[in-house]
């Protein structure tokens, strides 16, 4: 599955980018390091839009490309934002079966925005999981540690407005 870029604007900060500068400084001159450098900056920034992975690849003197490429190999990278609510729903057989794909279609339409992508406001993200080990309540989805299952596609509005509303 192709990884989303961001289509928000960066909006880094200069105490993440001292953050990221001296993690890159600790580890340049070993670029099997360039994973776990990576892993650091999505923790500083919560994801690895282009800019920070043009800092890495220019700090730890690597290809960007390679950078891209580790970036959207594994799953562990984002490169969207995640929202103050990342809702995920489960698209695994279980869920699938009894209507989650519908659902997933639904939350885009009210959220207004696809797959692995994130409100304007940052208030939410969505995203698909394979299972989240709750096959008995199909089909589910999560809003951060929040568990809703059983549901139809007519439950979806009531739950995103709750989250609006907070």
């Amino acid at each position: 599955m192709l990884k989303k870029i961001s289509r928000l604007p960066f909006q880094g900060t200069k105490e993440q980018e001292a953050q990221l500068k001296a993690v890159i400084e600790a580890n340049k001159s070993d670029k099997s390091r360039l994973m776990a450098v990576m892993q650091e900056a999505q923790g500083i920034y919560g994801y690895l839009p282009f800019e920070v992975q043009k800092m890495i690849a220019e700090g730890m003197d690597v290809p960007m490309e390679k950078v891209y490429g580790v970036s959207t190999f594994y799953a562990q990278f984002a490169l969207s934002p995640k929202g103050e609510y990342n809702v995920s729903i489960c698209l695994g057989t279980a869920c699938y079966v009894k209507g989650s794909g519908l659902i997933y279609d639904k939350l885009q339409e009210i959220l207004g925005i696809g797959a692995d992508e994130c409100t304007e406001d940052r208030k939410f993200s969505l995203s698909a999981c394979r299972c989240v080990g709750a096959c008995g309540l199909a089909p589910v989805l999560t809003i951060n540690d929040e568990v809703y299952g059983r549901l139809g596609v007519d439950d979806v509005a009531g739950i995103i407005a709750k989250y609006k509303a907070l």
